[in-house]
């Protein structure tokens, strides 16, 4: 999900974090949605209606390089299934590739793909809706009710329209806050555990410690770490196909003045942690960094290559006089299965061991969305010995903690912020100054795709 200014830059760094761990779903596609599907979407008591089955027969699989390999190994696993296997960038960082080619097949009336993975978590948004919408309603027996119930609280929220459920969670992406502890020991400081007392540490350190930063927000998904904690109103349903974008509001001005302050002492960068310059100048002067779950793993450990036992995590901060400290959410990508397929026993007998099983998931490099697979993750984390304190009761506290007010949409806030604030930092703006123009830039994608914006 890395993003950097210009187009050319942006696909510079998708290939070179591509091949410094292949995570396609973590990567930068330019671009957001185009038409809006027909906006009717199947209700609770309409009964799914599959079309004619074929056992046996071959299904489809679009998926991108970093669960081609779980495809594979199901294949293996289950050699009398026929898979073709199609590779694809996987809607990252809110890319309308499935979008746009499911859109043809229905006027062709035909090659929609028997199952799909999506890295673009506002994708169930179109995909539940139409008259025969391309996402199966799982929940109607295609998917076994107590497969559904093991997934954590809310996980499978992005997936739910109208009483269905559309898609199966792969994984969560749950921010925490990132810090180097043997950096934050040698330098004497504490751990801070709200945001003044994070913007305060950062002054501190740009002063003491140039050079050593706390943050980044010239990442793709920067809003999602930064301004989703802060409860700010970018993008809140408050209907269907309505929303509330509010970046004036206190909760939103309140952040874009900590991280200004930030900017302009030098401890928050404005660069994306995925760039070549940033890997190579930077990266071992992190101090803290807050971000998502695969942080860990992905960007500490395959990226920055930073050392064992350096790297631990946080609880989400709050700001001081807030009841909860609440905290964002960056990834965690949805499978589906297609209503037109003529194998959904297949179909969904993959996505589910893709979804759930211990074999896949508990070794994956992200946080499983399925609760048993995430005790396996966990413990396979520990195992590792990477880190320098166990990383599970924060992660565990920090899903509970994703602020329910920031709602999936059929655009994205990643591709609005890459395309509107990014090059407005670069150019020498404040966060504050943009606030405008980047609520004029939500609001008029929004109602492009008929939103009622307000």
């Amino acid at each position: 999900m890395n993003d950097d200014v210009p187009v050319s830059s942006r696909r510079q760094l998708r290939r070179t974090a591509v091949a410094v761990l292949g995570t396609v779903s973590l990567l930068v596609l330019a671009a957001c949605g185009s038409a809006d599907p027909t906006p009717t979407t199947a209700s609770s008591t309409d009964a799914f209606k599959p079309v004619a089955q074929k056992e046996g027969s071959e299904i489809t699989v679009w998926a991108d390089a970093t669960r081609v390999p779980g495809v594979q190994a199901y294949q293996k696993a289950h050699p009398n299934v026929k898979i073709k296997v199609v590779t694809y960038g996987g809607d990252a960082n809110g890319a309308n590739d499935l979008q746009t080619k499911v859109q043809l097949f229905d006027r062709a009336g035909s090659g929609w793909p028997d199952v799909a993975f999506s890295a673009n978590v506002n994708d169930g948004t179109w995909a539940s809706q139409g008259k025969s919408p391309y996402a199966a309603p799982v929940n109607q027996g295609v998917v076994s009710q107590s497969t559904l119930q093991g997934f954590a609280d809310g996980a499978l929220n992005p997936c739910t329209f109208n009483g269905n459920t559309y898609c199966l969670r792969n994984d969560l992406a749950q921010n925490a806050l990132w810090y180097n502890k043997s950096l934050m020991e040698k330098f004497g400081y504490s751990v801070p555990t709200t945001w003044e007392e994070y913007q305060a540490l950062g002054e501190k350190v740009a002063k003491e410690h140039p050079g050593y930063l706390v943050g980044t927000a010239g990442d793709a998904w920067s809003p999602e770490v930064y301004f989703w904690a802060s409860q700010c109103p970018a993008s809140t349903a408050t209907g269907a196909k309505k929303v509330k974008v509010d970046l004036q509001d206190a909760k939103c001005t309140r952040m874009a003045k900590l991280l200004d302050t930030l900017i302009a002492k030098g401890s928050v960068s404005k660069d994306t942690v995925f760039s070549a310059g940033f890997i190579k100048n930077q990266a071992s002067k992190v101090l803290m960094l807050p971000g998502p779950s695969w942080f860990g793993q992905v960007l500490f450990n395959s990226t920055f290559k930073t050392p064992k036992g350096q790297i631990a995590a946080a609880s989400p901060l709050s700001f001081e006089g807030d009841a909860k400290n609440y905290t964002g959410n960056v990834g965690g990508g949805l499978w589906f299965v297609s209503s037109h397929s003529k194998n959904l026993q297949a179909s969904a007998d993959l996505v589910t061991w893709m979804t759930t099983s211990d074999a896949y998931q508990g070794t994956a490099g992200t946080y499983p969305a399925y609760k048993k697979a995430a005790v396996t993750w966990l413990a396979n984390q520990k195992k590792t010995g990477y880190f320098a304190e166990d990383v599970g009761p924060v992660f565990k506290e920090s899903a509970e903690l994703i602020w329910p007010g920031w709602s999936a949409t059929q655009y994205s806030q990643e591709a609005i912020y890459s395309s509107t604030v990014i090059p407005a930092l670069n150019s020498g703006k404040t966060l504050t100054d943009t606030l405008d123009t980047w609520q004029t830039a939500i609001t008029n994608k929004a109602k492009s795709l008929g939103y009622t914006v307000n």
